[in-house]
């Protein structure tokens, strides 16, 4: 019986992209950079800042100066991460269903708190979610399973009757370690470069009301 279902936040629940080439390529014209045109800005769009400051400046994560750049990044979406970020298409009538079913919903995210505290009350869920756990809640973020476990626990629901959906590896990993049937989020944001078929996903979706099709049919 499935009493939960849980997501990620960026590219699965909102379209956050926009907002986060915007915070890029405000902090590469400071730099008197080129800025990165949107279409490859939304398949790195879910690897939060770490990807994006890697796609906007060409380096790795342990390059000197990376984490002075990551965190200016982080300053510039902090003031511009809610000015186009809105929820897919689909996802409050997907909650409402849920509700009505009597499925709780809540979020994993690895966004830091910092955001997700004010992002999330803002966008809009005609449903509010049993739970949120962001990158920084229990100390460490996806792949680690604890953060899934983090979320069970707080809504007292066990992994096994859970369902995790969200659009890259980390979140398929994630909740396979805990024991819970993961939906891949295919209308998130994947990289041609990306290869989700070896991600291990138990199901697959192309829109978020896609997966009602897939719940099992229970009694309320």
């Amino acid at each position: 019986m499935i009493k939960a279902i849980l997501f990620d936040l960026d590219g699965t629940l909102a379209d956050t992209a926009l907002d986060l080439g915007g915070a890029l390529n405000r902090l590469l014209a400071e730099e008197g950079q080129p800025p990165v045109p949107y279409e490859k800005i939304r398949p790195i769009a879910s690897h939060g800042a770490r990807g994006l400051v890697e796609l906007g400046f060409g380096l790795h994560r342990n390059d000197p100066g990376f984490d002075a750049l990551r965190l200016r990044f982080l300053d510039h979406y902090e003031d511009g991460f809610q000015h186009e970020t809105v929820l897919f298409e689909g996802i409050n009538a997907l909650l409402e269903t849920l509700a009505a079913r009597g499925i709780k919903w809540g979020i994993i995210t690895n966004k830091p708190m910092r955001f997700t505290d004010r992002l999330v009350p803002a966008l809009g869920f005609s449903i509010a979610p049993a739970v949120v756990v962001s990158g920084d809640t229990v100390g460490v973020a996806k792949p680690d399973p604890r953060p899934m476990q983090h979320a069970c626990e707080q809504i007292g629901v066990d992994p096994s009757q859970c369902w995790y959906v969200g659009d890259a590896e980390r979140d398929i990993v994630a909740g396979r370690a805990v024991g819970m049937k993961t939906v891949l989020a295919g209308y998130g944001y994947i990289a041609e470069t990306d290869r989700p078929e070896e991600w291990g996903a138990d199901l697959r979706i192309a829109h978020p009301l896609e997966l009602l099709a897939l719940l099992p049919i229970q009694a309320v």
